[in-house]
């Protein structure tokens, strides 16, 4: 029969160690109660990075444009464009302040993410054609035409990007669940 021998290691005192400054989150320390934040500039050079700041820019000009809403589509449409740039703005934060990596809740976030960006393009859509229509139909005199007709081609464009955007995470998200 074979013995086995079992070897317990003890840190040996570090007469030193009174003399050294601690780290913040060392034994003893507190840690900072923002230390799970870490800037992430890195994914904004991404181009899902890419394609969020160009929605959060074509959402400031649809805002500018459409508004004052004078009429009932230029309600809708501004509705639609200021909750999904505020929206956006969450997701911009989530990336940027690396919340999806220190938050450990089971969430699948690009699921949550696709699906938010596939409900705002389709909202886009229906809002720039309703846009669109409407302020064509005003009478050429009003002051506020061109700038609502402005607003629903930029609509049109913020429309295309959260699309492809929400095209891209569907890949992502295709990719992710056929892997486990």
């Amino acid at each position: 029969m074979m013995t086995e021998t079992v070897v317990n290691v003890q840190e040996a005192p570090n007469n030193n160690a009174a003399n050294k400054p601690q780290q913040p989150g060392a034994a003893g320390q507190p840690e900072s109660p923002l230390a799970w934040i870490k800037i992430n500039l890195e994914y904004f050079k991404t181009t899902p990075g890419i394609l969020k700041l160009v929605e959060f820019v074509l959402g400031i000009f649809c805002m500018a444009l459409a508004s004052p809403a004078h009429y009932g589509s230029a309600h809708f449409f501004l509705f639609v464009a200021t909750t999904s740039f505020i929206l956006t703005i969450l997701w911009i934060f989530v990336y940027l302040l690396g919340i999806r990596e220190a938050l450990r809740i089971p969430v699948n976030w690009i699921l949550s993410e696709l699906l938010n960006t596939g409900l705002w393009g389709a909202l886009y859509i229906i809002a720039f054609i309703v846009q669109l229509i409407a302020a064509a139909g005003l009478h050429p005199a009003y002051s506020f035409r061109g700038s609502n007709i402005a607003a629903g081609v930029f609509g049109i464009f913020n429309a295309g990007v959260y699309c492809f955007a929400a095209y891209l995470l569907y890949l992502e998200w295709k990719r992710t669940t056929t892997t486990n």
